[in-house]
């Protein structure tokens, strides 16, 4: 019996893109469904993406997508990537930019046209091909669910999964005609927002079923302090959202050793690599985008202090130039403390190898997956207590051989102070060498992968299969 047909839509996908977690997991769930699904992942073609490379060639598919009108050219093309079949969409609007989404400091203007006509693309390709399900990610795919609303002949099902409730694709008004969509989706119940269109909106409301990516961040983003201003448009979803823990790919994210012998190899290569002196001294590292969701703010305020004690820090990431300027200050002024600045896939995999502990201070986390790799090369994680890092990451104290979770230090306020005294209490426990090689032992002998969240995955897609079937 064939399996299933699934087509996974993103709009970023590693290694052919990355800007943030979402190209991870649009890279490592696809493969861990693999087995069970016939699963074809779709994603624009950006410039920067290299063809050679990847060995990505036309498919011969062509055809015009019309908005308001105007007919924008679209191509098809794929290529294989270690077992996965990729779908690209190539359209010049779409793909001929610098930057996937904008500059750092804001998005380009015409997000909407460019994504609109990314959702146009992939309900041709579900025209076209007997997928069953269509799993659209973020707001760069959440059109699609409304588009298969408006076209009865796809009985594609959809799954809209939400990442980063924060960014939800609002544009003005305009863009509603522009994108060639009807003013009767411009209400409450569907795109309008303040007076604006909103695409996640689309996807929460049109979407057969809406995950997010932990049990915690489910619940909180349908209260005020969390829901961005949807918690109300999400309670009446409700019923059809779930929170689904995102895992690794334990082949990409693989420790160069497996006991901590080993990692003190990589601990005093990685010092050597960027300069810093004292391989008995703790190290913390900060691997992660440079924006204030990250707690960027408790990070700064906190450091100058950190950097007073007997440790080193190295830094890695890419952002804002407000806080690169004032991290390059912090680094200038403190010889134990490494900035680099960018990003750099395979730094960031010996940084966590070398790493003693991780600092993890976001103000909100969906899930997060750096903590997930911190604990899985033996470095403990300090973590805000919200969202994912609450589900994935269990205070030290509590870590026994009866614990299934990965274990660190968390704090629970929202301001440098916590963020502080859990850091000063890793130093504490760093000195206590027999408690804390326990726990690295304990983290790295967990089960980060995508396993179970797959199997919770499958049970989904499986759920409205059988709808779909019964609606034949």
């Amino acid at each position: 019996m064939p399996k299933p047909k699934v087509l996974f839509a993103a709009s970023e996908v590693y290694p052919f893109a990355k800007s943030g977690g979402l190209a991870d997991v649009a890279y490592s769930l696809p493969r861990a469904l693999h087995s069970t699904y016939d699963i074809d992942v779709v994603m624009p073609l950006y410039t920067s993406i290299n063809r050679e490379k990847f060995v990505i060639e036309s498919l011969d598919e062509y055809f015009e997508i019309e908005m308001d009108g105007v007919l924008y050219p679209v191509e098809i093309y794929g290529c294989k990537y270690e077992g996965i079949s990729y779908r690209f969409v190539y359209a010049p609007l779409l793909c001929e930019r610098e930057f996937l989404y904008g500059p750092p400091e804001c998005g380009y203007e015409d997000n909407a046209l460019r994504f609109g006509l990314f959702n146009y693309a992939i309900v041709a390709m579900l025209q076209k091909n007997n997928y069953e399900i269509a799993h659209l990610n973020d707001w760069q795919s959440a059109l699609v669910p409304l588009l298969l609303n408006e076209n009865k002949t796809i009985k594609t099902k959809s799954v809209f999964t939400i990442h980063n409730l924060a960014y939800q694709g609002v544009f003005d008004f305009f863009y509603l005609q522009k994108i060639g969509l009807d003013e009767k989706y411009f209400i409450l119940d569907a795109l309008e927002f303040y007076s604006q269109i909103n695409f996640m909106k689309a996807g929460i409301a049109y979407a057969d079923v809406v995950t997010t990516v932990s049990p915690k961040y489910a619940k909180e983003i349908l209260t005020p302090a969390f829901g961005c201003g949807l918690e109300g448009f999400l309670k009446l979803h409700e019923k059809k959202l779930s929170g689904i823990l995102n895992g690794i790919d334990t082949d990409h994210f693989a420790p160069p050793f497996n006991e901590i012998k080993g990692k003190a190899v990589s601990k005093k290569a990685y010092l050597k690599e960027a300069g810093l002196k004292g391989v008995s001294k703790p190290l913390f590292v900060f691997v992660s985008r440079f924006t204030w969701q990250k707690g960027m703010d408790l990070l700064i305020e906190m450091l100058p202090k950190l950097a007073l004690a007997e440790c080193n820090i190295a830094i890695l990431g890419e952002g804002e130039e407000l806080y690169h300027s004032k991290l390059k200050a912090i680094a200038n002024e403190n010889a134990n403390v490494h900035l680099s600045f960018g990003y750099d896939e395979a730094l960031s995999h010996r940084m966590y190898a070398a790493a003693d502990f991780l600092l993890m201070p976001s103000l909100f986390e969906p899930c997060g997956l750096s903590q997930l790799i911190a604990m899985h090369y033996g470095a403990l994680p300090i973590v805000h207590k919200v969202g994912g890092l609450a589900d994935t990451v269990l205070e030290y104290k509590k870590c026994d051989s009866e614990t299934k979770k990965g274990c660190g230090l968390t704090f629970s306020k929202e301001n440098a102070a916590a963020f502080m005294k859990a850091v000063n209490t890793a130093l504490e426990l760093y000195k206590n060498k027999r408690t804390y090689n326990k726990i690295v032992q304990h983290n790295m002998l967990c089960d980060f992968s995508w396993n179970t969240s797959a199997k919770s995955y499958s049970e989904l897609y499986e759920k409205i299969r059988q709808k779909r079937d019964n609606h034949e």
